[in-house]
């Protein structure tokens, strides 16, 4: 059976939530069992409550969140066994709250961005499709009925409002279901994922957009995971799963490789030449200052900003443009609707 797992939000609520009770005093079990009481998510009600037994029996807090993958993910385990092993666990709590809220709100703005234009275009092909289906058959048959002749902007509306009522209409929209299915099935292979998301990072602004998004990502939780402890290696493999791009996620296992074998963490990225060179020149002097993590958490500020920056510039740019696009088709419609009329008019003279 299929269950909601929860998301970056309920995940940064959680570690909030357990960081102030902690911090507070109340003992870990009992935070967990009151925690679980509030959630409304049966599979996080279950896991917590699963998790709060494991550790009274003496269990580790980092190793019963391990046995629930599907709620807690490496990152957030991550940070509690540093938090544990340091004695430090309210103050890694608020860190992965910090970082998770932080997540959340960077991919809201992407999810804004990316999906303005594509709620407008489904409106507008909706409106299209509904004003070519049902109001075209209507003036057509008045005009039929007057024996006005059709002007060929006109003729050419009522032929395709005769095409989509046809079963040829059918066949072709099995053909596009099937299209996305098969596009679904072959990004879901490994290789297909890459060729997309390879072509996603070459497209106009929005490539930008999400290698930045990327970057900051990868910048904010390195430096939160390093900087609470975390090994590096297992740093960056944590890192890598948060990119949201396959070609990016793949740099990063890669130079993890190389850094094991002893080469600089700047230098393996460099190499592959996947992250702005701002990001990699400011990674290097972080290294050489023995100050990587705080020069990272800078990076990330850096381009999380670009992001917001370059969002708000998306929106202002695609709003007027849809309201164009949207415009253009009802007004086409209208128009070819109203061009007839004239030749009735004329005819009534």
């Amino acid at each position: 059976m299929f269950e909601k797992a929860p998301g970056v939000k309920e995940k940064a609520v959680f570690a909030s939530k357990l960081a102030a009770l902690v911090d507070a005093g109340v003992p870990i079990v009992r935070s967990l069992d009151l925690i679980a009481t509030q959630q409304k998510l049966p599979i996080f009600k279950r896991a917590l409550t699963k998790v709060s037994l494991d550790v009274n029996e003496g269990i580790a807090l980092a190793t019963a969140l391990r046995q629930w993958p599907k709620v807690f993910d490496q990152l957030s385990i991550a940070m509690v066994e540093a938090g544990e092993a340091g004695g430090v666990l309210d103050e890694a709590l608020k860190r992965l709250a910090k970082l998770l809220e932080d997540n959340a709100k960077l991919q809201n703005q992407i999810k804004g961005a990316l999906g303005y234009p594509v709620a407008v275009l489904v409106i507008a092909i909706l409106v299209f499709l509904g004003m070519t289906i049902f109001l075209i058959p209507t003036f057509a048959g008045i005009f039929e009925d007057l024996g006005a002749e059709l002007p060929a902007f006109t003729q050419l509306l009522v032929d395709l409002s005769e095409l989509l009522r046809s079963p040829v209409a059918l066949y072709a929209a099995g053909a596009i279901l099937l299209s996305i299915w098969l596009f679904g099935r072959f990004y879901a292979t490994h290789n297909g994922r890459r060729t997309i998301d390879r072509l996603v990072l070459k497209l106009p602004l929005f490539g930008e957009l999400i290698l930045m998004t990327a970057t900051a990502q990868f910048c904010r939780i390195f430096s939160s995971l390093t900087r609470a402890g975390v090994p590096i290696l297992m740093s960056m493999e944590i890192s890598s799963e948060t990119a949201g791009n396959s070609i990016i996620s793949d740099a990063i296992l890669a130079s993890r490789g190389m850094v094991q074998e002893g080469v600089l963490l700047s230098n393996a990225l460099i190499r592959h030449k996947v992250l702005p060179d701002m990001a990699l020149n400011m990674l290097a002097i972080g290294e050489e200052t023995g100050e990587m993590d705080k020069m990272l958490s800078k990076v990330a500020d850096f381009y999380e900003d670009e992001v917001g920056a370059m969002v708000k510039a998306l929106t202002s740019m695609l709003e007027p443009a849809m309201i164009v696009v949207v415009g253009g088709i009802v007004g086409s419609i209208l128009l070819a609707m109203y061009l007839p009329m004239f030749t009735v008019f004329d005819q009534i003279q």
